[in-house]
């Protein structure tokens, strides 16, 4: 017996369903560069501003707060943007969010990593939070260990980015909204 082909749901790739696609596998080629060449990475240009912003919205908190500031912020705004396209339901919005936390966990870990070397050129020539922060907690000589295990979570994060991503730009577009308003709005007692 054959299956009843006009009863079987139709998956059609629209135009905006394989541009997610391959944006998706852009972010997918360009994060595994960012990860094999170890270093800053063109994105890095817009977390800077990012990063310096972090430190005088920590400023108040005290020196060691603000040192830290600058890296939180660079985490916590493009979490931000998570949060709010979940909110909206627009998951594939919000995987790509998630891949930007992750590609700034990655900045962090090679900041991290340099606290004790400190050869990285700095804004300003001021003082490497890093190295400051590490200092102050009495850490300065993990920084590679430590730098390691932030780069290991923006890994996890990054797979799991990537993985959302696929999967929702697959999903036909607003299927969680259709799916939340169709068994609100159903007529069928429940």
């Amino acid at each position: 017996m054959q299956p009843n082909v006009s009863s079987m749901p139709a998956t059609r790739w629209t135009a905006g369903r394989v541009g997610r696609t391959v944006l998706t596998t852009v972010l997918l080629l360009y994060g595994v560069a960012i990860l094999r060449a170890g270093e800053f990475a063109a994105i890095d240009n817009v977390n800077l501003p990012i990063h310096e912003t972090g430190h005088i919205l920590f400023g108040m908190f005290g020196e060691l707060v603000t040192a830290m500031g600058g890296s939180l912020f660079q985490l916590i705004l493009p979490a931000i943007f998570v949060g709010y396209f979940l909110r909206r339901r627009d998951q594939y919005a919000a995987s790509v969010a998630l891949w930007w936390v992750a590609e700034n966990f990655w900045n962090v870990a090679i900041y991290i990593a340099d606290a004790r070397e400190q050869a990285l050129p700095l804004v300003g020539g001021g003082e490497h939070d890093w190295a400051f922060i590490l200092a102050e907690l009495d850490v300065l000589r993990y920084d590679d260990r430590i730098a390691a295990i932030v780069r290991f979570v923006g890994i996890v994060v990054f797979v799991i980015a990537v993985l959302w991503g696929y999967a929702s730009a697959a999903a036909p577009r607003g299927s969680v909204a259709a799916i939340e308003s169709s068994s609100l709005t159903s007529d069928s007692p429940k």
